[in-house]
């Protein structure tokens, strides 16, 4: 899984990298085989104003299956990155949960009786 991590209007730390890369493996290790590239896009909205601008969009790219977006805005970066990620990685587990539940209902019944 390929992780790429971009700032807008704020800089990316080295502790603020590793935090997000630390996050992503956590919430998306068990689908590592089936994600191709991980993007977080980092913002900060109003600049130097302040306010619950901290944006966090994620994107995930599935083998085979349109992309996961989800976008968080909350005043710490921190927490939006957590959220962001938290609920991308719902999403991903119903895309790739349905398609299990689809190969399953496709194949076919194997008698006992033989």
């Amino acid at each position: 899984m390929q992780i790429d991590i971009q700032c807008r209007r704020l800089n990316l730390t080295r502790g603020l990298r590793g935090f997000g890369e630390r996050r992503i493996r956590s919430v998306l290790s068990r689908f590592d085989e089936r994600i191709k590239k991980v993007t977080l896009w980092l913002s900060d909205v109003n600049g130097p104003k302040g306010g619950e601008d901290k944006n966090c969009q994620v994107e995930i790219v599935i083998s085979g299956k349109s992309p996961v977006i989800v976008e968080e805005t909350r005043k710490n970066l921190y927490v939006a990155i957590n959220r962001a990620l938290e609920r991308s990685g719902q999403t991903v587990v119903r895309k790739l949960g349905r398609e299990r539940s689809r190969v399953r209902r496709s194949s076919p019944m194997v008698s006992a009786a033989g």
